[in-house]
């Protein structure tokens, strides 16, 4: 199985507001990015859409070590999506999940798979985090041009 690393990031500007997502992904010595945006989300989801997307774009099942400075996102997918499930989509505080339809895409997308999640400190420095950071950033400036 290929090896890829992948940094997602998301941004908004508002929350709701502008939205985009950035995404690298890294196999030997290639490199890929990937971004889109949606004019009117939250930051939660583009940090799940970069995440999505990045997963998608591989044809083939890979082993992939995915990096987020998304504490929701890496949290989510790894210790919360189990207990929402067994709860039909409700949290322990008998609340709607929020994003339920992304929760579900990754779900989907992850398991096509083997992916260990890594959560980075966002604007910390870290030159992959903050490439991705200027591509969601990127993404709001040309869809609002």
């Amino acid at each position: 199985m290929k090896k890829v690393i992948i940094f997602t990031d998301g941004a908004c500007r508002g929350n709701p507001g502008p939205g985009g997502w950035g995404a690298l992904l890294k196999y030997s010595q290639h490199e890929r990015t990937l971004s889109g945006s949606d004019s009117n989300t939250t930051n939660n989801r583009m940090e799940m859409m970069g995440a999505i997307e990045a997963l998608a774009a591989l044809r083939e099942s890979c082993v992939i070590e995915l990096y987020t400075d998304s504490q929701y996102l890496q949290k989510g997918i790894t210790e919360w999506l189990p207990g929402w499930k067994k709860r039909n989509w409700i949290k322990a505080d008998k609340k709607p999940v929020k994003n339920a339809d992304l929760w579900q895409l990754l779900e989907i997308e992850a398991n096509r798979h083997q992916v260990s999640w890594h959560w980075v400190k966002g604007h910390s420095g870290h030159p992959d985090n903050d490439r991705v950071d200027s591509l969601a950033n990127k993404a709001i400036d040309d869809m609002l041009a």
